[in-house]
């Protein structure tokens, strides 16, 4: 087989372990917590690497940001061979409970994007794999790490002209947090045979101004990125215990 059209990479490249992250500079922070890493390409939004963590092989691919682009990374992974996913990302806040660098551990999402809307009708539930949920409960219990674990909502824009509306409507269903991926990654990974689990960090609080949340996240406060780390941990733990 052939390189990918989009990441770029061959099957022998790609472990059946995978990290996926939105932002590409994350890829290097995860980088970080792997020994013998080895770059294996860059192209738009997609970088990857491998390195061995706990004597395994992971691979960890950037997707940017929304449903098409990390469908399009979970669809080239999968030809490549890969088995198992987590992905490590940011959310904001559903709950008044959710403090920022709080974990957000997904058991299911409510499919509110678009990307997984062109595979199957709505009706098919987006659901985290058990196995690896249960990896990423047990890293944040034996580190005595506070997470969240439920239900979380995924979307295409948070510039809606019923943004703050939207949100309120799912506070209330007890949804834990909002981002734009992990819908369609638990969905299409679920049509794909990929066993998917996402983690996330809380980077916004619940009905914060979004901008001065982001521009908060960005600055790479201590809380968030304390947070980010706890995350990695995580998912590389239930990879691969």
């Amino acid at each position: 087989m052939s390189k990918q059209p989009h990441i770029l990479v061959e099957p022998h490249q790609v472990s059946d372990k995978v990290i996926v992250c939105g932002e590409p500079d994350r890829v290097n922070r995860i980088a970080e917590h792997l020994s013998d890493v080895e770059f294996l390409a860059e192209n738009r939004e997609f970088r990857l690497v491998r390195g061995l963590y706990n004597q395994s092989w992971v691979t960890v691919c950037s997707t940017g940001i929304g449903a098409a682009s990390a469908l399009i990374a979970l669809e080239e992974l999968q030809q490549c061979g890969m088995k198992q996913m987590v992905r490590v990302g940011s959310a904001g806040a559903l709950q008044n409970a959710i403090a920022l660098g709080d974990i957000i551990i997904a058991e299911a999402a409510v499919r509110d994007e678009g990307g997984s809307n062109s595979y199957v009708k709505n009706a098919f539930p987006a659901c985290s794999d058990t196995s690896l949920v249960n990896g990423l409960n047990e890293y944040c219990d034996q580190q005595q790490i506070s997470f969240h674990s439920g239900v979380v909502r995924s979307h295409d824009s948070f510039y809606t002209d019923e943004e703050q509306e939207i949100c309120r409507y799912w506070h209330q269903k007890g949804v834990l947090g909002a981002d734009m991926e992990t819908s369609a990654l638990l969905t299409v990974g679920r049509l794909r045979g990929v066993k998917v689990a996402a983690i996330l960090t809380n980077v916004v609080l619940f009905e914060q101004d979004v901008q001065q949340g982001v521009t908060d996240y960005v600055a790479e406060s201590a809380a968030t990125m304390q947070g980010e780390r706890h995350a990695i941990l995580a998912a590389l733990h239930a990879l691969t215990r």
